[in-house]
């Protein structure tokens, strides 16, 4: 079993770390009985029924309300709700809500493991409010027939656990597993997660990244959304865990730090004031803003009258009970005391408006119950408190900013034999040869679902979606210098494809097909001069012949740069002569020489060997600014916002900043171009012609090349951008347990 790391440290809190004296219960404002009973519990198990002795520290809680009545006639409108309405609770959720270890004896570890669910802050019934203080024992005293709370002892499956389907150990993941089907009475549930995910995420922080995170949470609201009607959800906002950390300063506590530490580490094991804590306080930030915050404000679930999601805030900041010499106060009753604070502060919010909330959870003091006003008796929601969503984050352009000034054509046309005084401003034309990354696949996938889409507006070497500002392209640069230029492609799939004759999965052997198709189109395109307009075609190949180099090595012609640094389970297929070899595997050291022969080999023989020297109107340049490209990191991690939903393909951001390393790398001089690209994304990253740039002739060829190749050296001056260094996003797997794999140590080879 797998507790939640917040509930086990404040269960190392009030249980564990108890002081022997602490057998008298202390009196707190609000309770109706102030004593310890002991008495006998049932603890529901899959082959019997135990009887175990529990000391329960009696916490009822004084209901102020006078007017406890429902509606007169039940209520078509979840934003007319009042407490009397309600007749079904559930929650869903990891330890805390499952109740672990609440009426536990003192100094006993062992029985944190046991589920108090009748004790559960957000749906234990046990008893009644005079005696434990919980979410449905308050609505029982507007609803006496209230149903779906968990008592006694037992885990999800036990007969009695009912509507509590939390379970210890819990992440995001978990909670979209559930089949949920309620159809007629209104509903309150409770959805409090994500400490698991809090926990881990020092040992895989992209699996259980806020974005992550707030996927999965967004999976299991879109459930109930679909599922339940006439419900009214309270998401609870991850409590900020980092002050717990306190509690294992003071060494005469004797809190079990060691197993903390094993099964949290993240939380525990940074020093005080250390970058690795920082981050710590970051995630936890970025859980509570990004995950929920902004997921709720989205307005994703007050779509219709019979559902919506509020937002409970109240363990946004926590306050720790400390006694006046400032170790934290140690009762045996403070784990129970704890929920009955939880369940009162849960009770409030709902009664808060949206916007107005409590967001506190003080330890040190108690709380009073509130009451329904009389003008505004229902549960509080974003429609009836005047709440106006912010709405979601606008999502961030890739674009650039552009400051050059002389963007002027030639003076005239630059004819056959004056190719090496061409501008940006004379290129009409633009085309594009390769395979997956130039026909744009999954550069804008949100999901796996939306992966295989074909994103060629926004295609790095030839898309021409919007403008510069907000989508960098290749062309979309060119068209600050020549707003007329044709052949970009636009959109998704291939209804505007223009001259991008990209085809995913695409090999260096097709690549004369798609040229006869490239001929073929400019031949057949009325707006476009195939005699005289000058073209710009890049051809970037290759990575699908590495990937199956291993498979057929006698046909397969090979171009590798190799990064290692992520794990995806598809590429495994997709790539496996990367994957499987070991790092130090004569495999591997054979592709490495490869890969090192074919840059050399083809760029000084194949290219700058003379066989494309010998015409005036055409020209070969070779891009090399993938060659020693830098892994982008982000915290010393790979920078996933680089990459698709496959960590395999570039996403927008990562096409934006292929593009301006191309545009840049074609105004350096040969034989002193940047070798590497620096993923930065920054604005004004783009340089600007300040002479004319030109390829100098290094031979006269006087070969004979195929006649269908004859035909694109008359009219085409072809750009070959970095065939010979091709990038592939290769993921190395690290071996986990888990069916979905956690990142690894970024290792970046170079070659």
């Amino acid at each position: 079993m797998v507790l939640s790391p917040a509930l086990i440290i404040l269960h190392l809190l009030y249980i564990v770390c108890k002081e022997k004296n602490s057998e008298i219960c202390t009196a707190e404002r609000g309770l109706v009985i102030d004593r310890t009973e002991w008495f006998h519990v049932y603890s529901y198990t899959k082959r019997n029924l135990v009887e175990s002795a529990v000391c329960l520290q009696v916490m009822g809680t004084e209901i102020p309300c006078a007017d406890r009545s429902p509606s007169p006639t039940t209520p078509t409108s979840v934003h007319e709700l009042r407490p009397g309405d309600i007749k079904v609770v559930a929650a869903v959720g990891d330890s805390l809500t499952a109740a672990n270890g609440v009426g536990a004896k003192k100094d006993n570890i062992l029985l944190v493991i046991n589920e108090y669910r009748g004790l559960s802050w957000s749906i234990g019934g046990d008893e009644n409010i005079t005696t434990v203080t919980t979410l449905p024992n308050i609505l029982k005293q507007f609803n006496p027939s209230l149903t779906g709370f968990s008592e006694g002892i037992g885990d999800e499956n036990s007969p009695k656990a009912f509507l509590n389907q939390a379970v210890p150990g819990a992440t995001s993941r978990s909670v979209t597993t559930l089949g949920i089907d309620f159809n007629n009475d209104w509903k309150v549930i409770t959805m409090f997660i994500g400490g698991n995910d809090l926990c881990d995420f020092c040992t895989d922080s992209i699996f259980y990244s806020a974005r992550n995170v707030v996927t999965r949470i967004r999976q299991a609201l879109d459930i109930l959304h679909s599922e339940v009607p006439r419900a009214i959800v309270n998401l609870v906002e991850l409590l900020n865990i980092v002050p717990l950390r306190d509690l294992h300063r003071d060494n005469t506590l004797n809190c079990p730090t060691w197993f903390v530490r094993l099964i949290c580490p993240c939380i525990l094991k940074p020093l005080d004031g250390s970058s690795e804590l920082q981050k710590v306080i970051d995630f936890n930030r970025a859980y509570q803003v990004h995950t929920m915050r902004e997921l709720i404000d989205s307005g994703r679930y007050d779509t219709h009258n019979n559902f919506t999601v509020v937002l409970q805030p109240f363990f946004r900041e926590v306050f720790l009970p400390l006694q006046e010499v400032g170790r934290e106060t140690l009762e045996t009753s403070l784990l129970q005391r704890a929920h009955t604070l939880m369940a009162r502060a849960l009770w409030n919010n709902m009664l808060e408006p949206v916007g107005n909330k409590t967001f506190t959870q003080d330890f040190t003091v108690s709380i009073d119950l509130k009451c329904p006003s009389e003008t505004n008796p229902f549960f509080k929601t974003a429609l009836n408190s005047n709440y106006t969503f912010p709405g979601p984050t606008p999502t961030p352009n890739w674009g650039s900013d552009f400051s050059c000034v002389n963007t002027a054509p030639s003076n005239s046309v630059p004819t056959s034999g004056n190719h090496s005084q061409l501008r940006p401003a004379d290129i009409q034309v633009v085309a594009a040869l390769g395979d997956s990354i130039t026909a744009g696949f999954g550069a804008k996938a949100k999901n796996l679902l939306q992966l295989p889409t074909e994103y060629r507006g926004v295609s790095w070497s030839i898309g021409g979606d919007k403008t510069l500002e907000t989508v960098t392209t290749l062309p979309n640069i060119l068209k600050k210098f020549n707003p007329e230029i044709r052949g970009m492609s636009k959109g998704q799939g291939k209804l505007q494809t223009g001259f991008n004759m990209a085809v995913s999965g695409a090999k260096v052997a097709e690549i004369p097909g798609q040229v006869r198709k490239l001929i073929d189109a400019m031949i057949k395109d009325s707006a476009v001069d195939f005699q005289n307009d000058w073209k710009l075609v890049t051809l970037f190949i290759g990575g699908n012949d590495l990937c199956q180099y291993c498979n057929d090595r006698v046909s397969s012609l090979v171009f590798r740069f190799k990064i290692s640094f992520l794990f995806t389970l598809i590429l495994r297929y997709v790539c496996s002569c990367f994957l499987f070899p070991g790092e130090d595997s004569p495999e591997l050291a054979e592709i490495k020489r490869i890969n090192r022969e074919l840059q050399v080999s083809n760029e000084k023989k194949l290219v700058y060997g003379g066989r494309y020297d010998g015409r005036e109107d055409f020209t070969v340049v070779v891009q090399p600014f993938l060659k020693n490209t830098i892994v982008p990191l982000n915290d010393g991690k790979p920078d996933t916002t680089y990459f698709s939903e496959d960590c395999f393909h570039f996403s927008e951001r990562g096409h934006a900043d292929m593009a301006v390393a191309l545009w840049n790398n074609m105004l350096e001089p040969v034989g002193k171009k940047q070798t590497y690209n620096n993923f930065t994304n920054a604005r004004n990253n783009i340089k600007c012609p300040t002479e004319v740039r030109h390829v100098p002739h290094k031979h006269i060829c006087h070969d004979k090349v195929p006649a269908w190749l004859a035909a694109v050296l008359a009219v085409v001056g072809l750009l070959i951008g970095s065939a010979v260094t091709w990038l592939l996003l290769s993921c190395r797997a690290k071996k986990s347990k888990r069916m979905m794999s956690t990142a690894v140590e970024t290792k970046m080879t170079l070659f």
